[in-house]
Parts: C-alpha cells; structure tokens; sequence
C-alpha cells in the first residue's frame, strides 16, 4: 500500500475561533501538492447546489451508483438547508484558498443496532488529490467531538473508493466490516469504518 504523504495542521488562533463560532471550522494545511493553503469548512448555503451539481457526474458517482436527476439533486439540496437549520446535522462546504473545492458532513444513523454519528464528502474531480479531503476530515472530527453525543463516527465509501479508504484509515478509523449498503437505487458493497470520539459514554 502506498504511503500517504505526511501533514501538519494548525487551527489559527483567534480567527479560526471566531470562525467555529459562526459556524467555520479554519486550519492551515500543508500537504503534498498544495502546501500552506488555507483550508476551512463552512455550513451549507442556498447558494451551494451547484456544488451537487459538480459531484453529479459518471465520473464522480462512480462508487454511488451513477447521478442523480436534477429533481434528485435540487431534493437533497433542499435537504441539506433543512437539516442544518433544524440542527439535524452538520453539512459543509470545503473551501481552499478561498474556493469551494468539495462537500462534508455528518449526521445520525443506526449501525449494528447502536446509534451513531456518520460522515460522507466529495471533492471536485479537478480538485482531488491536494490533500483536501484528507483536511476537511480531521477538521470534521473536530467539530463532531464539539458537538455531537454519540461515541462513534462512521464512513461507509465503496470497497473499490482506493482513496477514500485510505482516507479512512489515515484518519485514525478502525476497519470494522464489509457490508452491502443500499444507496441512491443501488446496492453498494461498502467498508465499515469507525471511529471512537470519547464523548457520549
């Protein structure tokens, strides 16, 4: 297995403080390709579906079972906006050096009979590859040991998402099972991965 480039993060003072308060988490990656680039998430806005829209191709729905229809996607949309409002979940925007470059989230869902927390992301096609993904995770985990209540975080990417398992298992996630997973009309067969927090027990 390749080696996954080595990185350091700082959350950036009293900036990055303010930021968390309104909702932004700031950190300052350097990674392999794009070092010293500011990375921070942001909550999902109405101004943000054409970011679904980017994620919405053959090529990046790869592992997902292909697109969506444009009424599929303007519902999940309208999903994200209501869910961060109600506090249901967390969904945000990855922004680098000041672009929204991908998406990130985590909500609540069941796994094994237990309660627990759940993360998804994507990073625009054109963007992947420079260690964003990697950032935007261990800045979530961050705010999911902030604010959620359930001991466990958890990501189920497809067996064949190489990059995103690694991802996984770079975070500090413990591999715990494949499982076939139906999503988006599809039945995926998927990695189980997990995350213990420290909060919630």
């Amino acid at each position: 297995m390749r080696t996954l480039p080595a990185y350091v993060a700082r959350v950036q003072g009293p900036a990055a403080a303010a930021a968390r308060r309104a909702g932004s988490v700031g950190a300052r990656h350097h990674g392999a390709v794009d070092a010293a680039t500011e990375v921070e998430l942001r909550l999902w806005s109405a101004d943000d579906m054409w970011l679904l829209h980017a994620a919405n191709t053959p090529e990046m729905t790869t592992h997902q079972g292909g697109p969506e229809t444009e009424s599929k996607v303007r519902a999940r949309h309208e999903k994200y906006l209501r869910i961060v409002a109600s506090g249901e979940a967390r969904m945000f925007v990855v922004v680098a050096g000041g672009e929204p470059v991908g998406s990130i989230g985590w909500w609540d869902t069941t796994w094994a009979d237990e309660p627990v927390h759940e993360t998804g992301w994507f990073t625009r096609q054109e963007h992947q590859g420079k260690g964003y993904a990697r950032q935007a995770l261990r800045l979530l985990v961050e705010d999911v040991r902030a604010r959620g209540r359930l001991p466990r975080l958890t990501a189920f990417p497809s067996v064949n998402n190489v990059p995103s398992n690694r991802l996984c298992a770079a975070a500090g996630f413990t591999w715990r099972a494949v499982e076939s997973l139906d999503f988006r009309a599809a039945t995926l067969t998927v990695n189980v991965w997990a995350l213990d927090l420290g909060v919630g027990t």
